[in-house]
């Protein structure tokens, strides 16, 4: 199968008026969500979120005003390896702080991953990956109380139109759109000068709410039709720089899929984000994280739970399955 057509998940932006959404269905996922211990009301945090492929979604706002340019972003520079040993920091959670002073999720950890609807922050996991633009600073204290670690979810390789900061993308950067998903363009990840103040005034902010990761989405663009005469080169020069910009705002980051680069790009990051890799025959590549002493968080859309378990719980991965809508129902190993 052509890499770039799996479901990619992204959050959408929407606003208060935005109370009907179309949601996606999906076969295979009939079993209802799992029980939840009582807790406290949480704070209000609606995101929807849908894939770059198949997916429905609400119109968006109006781009706003773009956000200030950040300060300059230095070369990148490889992270080192976690010592698993040092203790967490916001949040009990579940990991280890790292030698540069970031977060870094234990294996086996673990977690949730919700990108539609009310955050439920009654859910029992160890690790939330939430929206960062819709989430609020409140939501993120929240699920630090209950002793959780939170990682923002940003968009780093498609350029959205719903977005608060959609009017600072400049015309030359923008690409092809993404396979079916009209108000998504790719970026041209070559013009780092252009790009990078950008991600790091998101990155900023997600350090503002107080997150302790980042989740960048869409991470391998080289693989797709961008528009752009992307190189595996361009792809690692990118990420590199983007994890970079992560730990200098003090939080660790994930690598999100991207199989083909695991060997170049594992000593960068803190852990990976992985989707359907049972399904592509590809979770051995994600092993080296592993190894190192990095979680791997992965989600199956289809198939069996018992059957996803039996192929990556010997590998040490945090899997569940999900809807392909990222709501908060989730059936984990």
């Amino acid at each position: 199968m052509v890499r770039g057509t799996r479901p990619r998940s992204r959050a959408v932006a929407v606003g208060a008026a935005l109370a009907v959404l179309a949601v996606l269905a999906v076969a295979g996922c009939g079993a209802a969500p799992e029980p939840v211990p009582d807790a406290e009301a949480a704070p209000a945090a609606t995101v929807t979120r849908g894939p770059a492929v198949v997916r429905t979604t609400p119109p968006p706002p109006d781009a706003a005003a773009a956000e200030e340019d950040p300060m300059a972003t230095p070369s990148p520079t490889p992270s080192p390896t976690a010592d698993a040993s040092a203790a967490g920091g916001r949040g009990s959670g579940s990991g280890s702080t790292a030698p540069g002073g970031w977060w870094r999720p234990a294996v086996g950890t673990t977690w949730q991953w919700q990108l539609s609807g009310t955050v439920d922050t009654s859910v029992s996991a160890a690790v939330f990956d939430i929206d960062g633009e819709q989430a609020t600073a409140a939501l993120v204290a929240d699920l630090h109380r209950r002793g959780a670690k939170v990682i923002c979810y940003i968009d780093v390789g498609a350029w959205e139109s719903y977005r608060r900061d959609a009017s600072a993308f400049p015309s030359s950067v923008l690409g092809n759109r993404v396979d079916g998903w009209d108000q998504e363009r790719w970026l041209d990840i070559r013009k780092l000068d252009v790009l990078l103040p950008i991600m790091e005034a998101r990155i900023a902010d997600c350090a503002a709410k107080g997150f302790d990761a980042v989740e960048p989405d869409l991470a391998d663009g080289y693989l797709n039709d961008t528009g752009f005469p992307l190189k595996a080169a361009d792809q690692i020069a990118y990420n590199t720089a983007i994890a970079d910009l992560a730990h200098k705002h003090g939080m660790g980051v994930g690598l999100k899929n991207d199989a083909e680069q695991v060997t170049q790009l594992e000593p960068y990051f803190d852990f990976a984000v992985v989707e359907e890799c049972v399904a592509y025959g590809e979770c051995d590549a994600y092993v080296p994280f592993i190894r190192a002493g990095k979680a791997v968080l992965h989600v199956e859309y289809s198939g069996s739970t018992s059957s996803i378990c039996k192929t990556t719980k010997p590998l040490g991965f945090s899997s569940m399955k999900k809807r392909l809508d990222l709501d908060a129902w989730r059936e984990v190993c």
